[in-house]
This record gives C-alpha cells, sequence and structure tokens, in this order.
C-alpha cells in the first residue's frame, strides 16, 4: 500500500513521545524496523527554537518523520500548529488530531473535517487521526485525505480493538484507502490482529515507550506485524459454529 505515493511496506508506525532516554527510543526504532516516527510539536518549543536535539535525533534516524498536532483542540490550533511542523520538520505530511473530550482524547470529528478541509486545499497530506465512523471516513476522503487512521481504543489505553466489527466494516467498505488503526493498541497480539483485518500498519507509542524493556517491546510488536500481515495474505480458515474433525475418518476401521 502507498501513502501519497510513498511506499511504507513494514506496516508499523513508532511515536516518539515518553521513552526513558533517547538512547532507548533510538533503539527501539532500530528494534522495529519503523517506516514511520511520529514527532509532536509544541508551538512553544518550535518558536523558541527548545528541543533541536530532539529533532536532530528524529532526523538522524534515517527514518520518515511524520509530524501530529498532538494536544490540539480547535481548527485553529491544528493548523497553526500543523504550519510550524511543516516549517521546521521540512514536510508536507501531517497527523491531523483535534480533541474533542479531554477524558478520552476522542477526536472532534466536526473540527477535524474543518482542519483537514484546510490543509488538504494548503497542499497537506493529511493523515486524520478519527473513529471508525463511516460518515465521518467518506468526509475526510471528500476533502482531500487520502488515509484515514481509526482509533482502536482511546489513546494510551492499552485496550486494543475495541469495536472489531466496525473496523472490520471500514476496512470493507474502503478496500482501496490505506488504513492505519492509531491509538490504544497494547500489546503485540492487538497489532498481529489489526494487519489480520487487512489494515495496512499500525501505529504504537505508549505500549513500547512505557514497556519494561522498550526495545524488546519494539522487537516483539515487529514481529507481530509481520505474523498478522503474513497470516492475512496467507487467507485465514474462516469461523465454524460446531467442530470439524481434522483427521478424517472415511475409511477408518469400524468395529461392530
Amino acid at each position: 500500500m502507498r501513502f501519497y505515493g510513498t511506499e511504507l511496506a513494514g506496516g508499523l508506525m513508532l511515536g516518539t513521545a515518553q521513552y526513558p532516554s533517547p538512547e532507548s527510543l533510538a533503539e527501539a526504532v532500530r528494534a522495529a524496523r519503523a517506516d514511520v516516527v511520529t514527532v509532536s510539536l509544541r508551538r512553544e518549543s518550535a518558536g523558541g527554537r527548545a528541543g533541536e536535539g530532539f529533532w536532530s535525533l528524529t532526523r538522524d534516524l534515517g527514518v520518515p518523520v511524520l509530524p501530529n498536532t498532538a494536544g490540539c483542540h480547535t481548527v485553529r490550533e491544528a493548523v497553526t500548529t500543523a504550519h510550524m511542523a511543516r516549517e521546521v520538520f521540512e514536510t508536507d505530511w501531517i497527523k491531523l488530531e483535534v480533541i474533542g473530550d479531554s477524558d478520552t482524547l476522542q477526536p472532534d470529528v466536526f473540527g477535524l473535517t474543518e482542519a483537514a478541509r484546510i490543509l488538504c486545499e494548503e497542499g497537506f497530506r493529511v493523515f486524520p487521526y478519527t473513529t471508525e465512523d463511516l460518515v465521518v471516513a467518506e468526509r475526510l476522503l471528500s476533502v482531500g485525505c487520502e488515509v484515514l487512521m481509526p482509533w482502536g481504543a482511546p489513546i494510551g489505553s492499552g485496550k486494543g480493538l475495541n469495536n472489531p466489527f466496525g473496523l472490520r466494516m471500514m476496512r470493507a467498505h474502503f478496500p482501496d484507502v490505506p488504513l492505519v488503526i492509531d491509538a490504544g493498541i497494547g500489546v503485540p497480539s492487538h497489532a498481529a490482529r489489526a494487519m489480520e483485518m487487512g489494515y495496512d500498519a499500525v501505529l504504537i507509542n505508549t505500549a513500547v515507550a512505557k514497556a519494561g524493556n522498550p526495545v524488546t517491546m519494539a522487537r516483539a510488536f515487529r514481529l507481530a506485524v509481520d505474523a498478522g500481515r503474513l497470516a492475512r495474505d496467507a487467507v485465514p480458515m474462516e469461523e465454524r459454529d460446531m467442530a470439524s474433525p481434522s483427521t478424517p475418518v472415511l475409511g477408518k476401521a469400524c468395529l461392530v
């Protein structure tokens, strides 16, 4: 699957927040063989040129950077942050977040759609953090988005895929749109399940950064994503309501 013309073959995006040290972040990115790293840009740090060492670290990783508008609650704030991110990171890719609820960090889909429209018109390649709602997805695509990033569960919750039915429906409804599960994944089995559903990538942050050993966990997610994709490509067996013997009984000796 190509994301705005760029092929991301590995299917694993990695966030860069909350790691115990810059060294552990760098090692985790390498262990995960991440296709993309996401970076949150704060207005105050960009304006004062603070955090220059962190920006240099992410560039030195040699992995494409996807800036995001994490923490933005209004359209204006998100659009302003996106403009600063484009200047700092010299990329028109932006992971667009417009948060509507402070407890669940659920996206404000109305503000999200408006911000996406503005940014797409200004030449940004928008990766919108959204819900699994098909109507919202249609609207985001209509304003110019070519990628959708539905949440699995609330950000940082580790609950996995809360609405597998809705996520399967989204995959079936948009077979040719790149889809990324963003938020809520807690363990590698969640990531494998997302890939088995046919999603093109997963975005992981807290589950790796807050693990007892982030590097080992990053490697585990790499294996899980690969396993999930292989399982999907192999065309898994369908579920059955009744047992079906794996050893045939036809021709078996019958004692009477």
